[in-house]
């Protein structure tokens, strides 16, 4: 999802060692009310993808863990401690993936390309501005994957890094991140705000969309101040059940997949939540997902799901609580130890 960065390491990749508390399971608020067998499935979605001496075995063991809560819970307990790395309060936000109108070919409707990742850009590699690419830079090279009929659903499908296209045949097409410009993402909600148009009380996905529907000459400019871009593949091996691909190669799950900075959070690791705020959530998720937005230590996107309702739901998240790691028994101790 958003600007993905594949695969990485389990190991936490801060340069410098990052504070860290260790906590006991029952200071974690709501641990006892949560749903840990949803917990432990979205857990074994990719835990064989931690290549690490400290998560091989505890992965071993949750293939075999019995499918109920007191079972699923006590894995937990046994095999991880809760640790807190940096200082609460967290920030939380949400994301989802859109379902949106579309067309195989331009029309009078359908105007604003989704293109795939121009052949010659290489990882890393610092490539046409959004701005440069919204005005035709690589237009016309046979690259579009799909038309849509708004400009802002493009821009927010970016944002998100997947989606599901409706075209006009009837068939639905899923997307999702295959690369992006190499530019460093700018939030259009902190513009906005830098502006003066807008206080951070007043900014969510929703509001900016508004906003730029409203003057779509000046919306246009203020989308440009993000140079970010992201590119598309076609994903055809989906079952529409699941969710979008995350950064570990597979499909995460609503509710229970959040995005990361992995330079503190690894991929891959459970993560226990207090979202406070509205609609506050206790809940544990699974790193599964990272995002060029996604910088800090206590730091997380929630995913929400597929379609408007989940869309409207995530676009209004923004919220402090906490978030903690749970780390096979060594890992944590190590941890404590640097």
């Amino acid at each position: 999802m958003r600007a993905r960065l594949g695969i990485l390491a389990a190991a936490l990749m801060a340069a410098q060692p990052a504070p860290a508390e260790m906590l006991d399971f029952d200071a974690l608020d709501g641990w006892y009310d949560d749903n840990h067998v949803e917990a432990l499935a979205s857990f074994l979605r990719t835990c064989d993808l931690i290549d690490d001496s400290d998560w091989k075995p505890v992965c071993a063991l949750a293939a075999d863990v019995p499918q109920d809560d007191a079972s699923a819970r006590s894995f937990f307990e046994l095999f991880f401690k809760p640790v807190v790395v940096g200082d609460p309060p967290a920030l939380f936000t949400g994301y989802f993936e859109p379902e949106l109108d579309g067309s195989p070919v331009p029309t009078g409707r359908f105007r604003f390309p989704l293109y795939r990742r121009p052949p010659e850009l290489q990882e890393g590699m610092a490539y046409h501005t959004r701005a440069a690419i919204e005005g035709g830079a690589i237009a016309g090279r046979g690259l579009e994957l799909a038309w849509l009929d708004d400009a802002v659903d493009v821009y927010f499908l970016q944002v998100q890094g997947s989606g599901r296209i409706r075209m006009t045949d009837g068939t639905v097409v899923r997307v999702g991140y295959a690369g992006s410009n190499g530019h460093s993402y700018r939030s259009v909600g902190q513009e906005m705000i830098r502006r003066g148009t807008h206080t951070l009380d007043q900014v969510s996905a929703q509001e900016i969309a508004a906003h730029v529907r409203a003057e779509p000459t000046a919306g246009r400019e203020l989308l440009d101040t993000n140079p970010s871009y992201v590119f598309f593949r076609k994903i055809g091996t989906l079952d529409p059940k699941d969710g979008p691909i995350g950064a570990m190669g597979r499909s995460i799950t609503t509710l229970r997949s959040i995005a990361i900075d992995p330079r503190y959070t690894p991929l891959g690791a459970p993560v226990w939540i207090e979202k406070d705020g509205r609609a506050p959530i206790r809940s544990l998720m699974v790193a599964q997902d990272t995002g060029g937005a996604i910088k800090g230590m206590q730091r997380a996107d929630i995913f929400y799901g597929t379609g408007s309702g989940a869309g409207n739901a995530a676009g209004t998240v923004r919220g402090g609580g906490r978030m903690v790691l749970l780390l096979p028994i060594d890992r944590a101790f190590a941890m404590l130890d640097q």
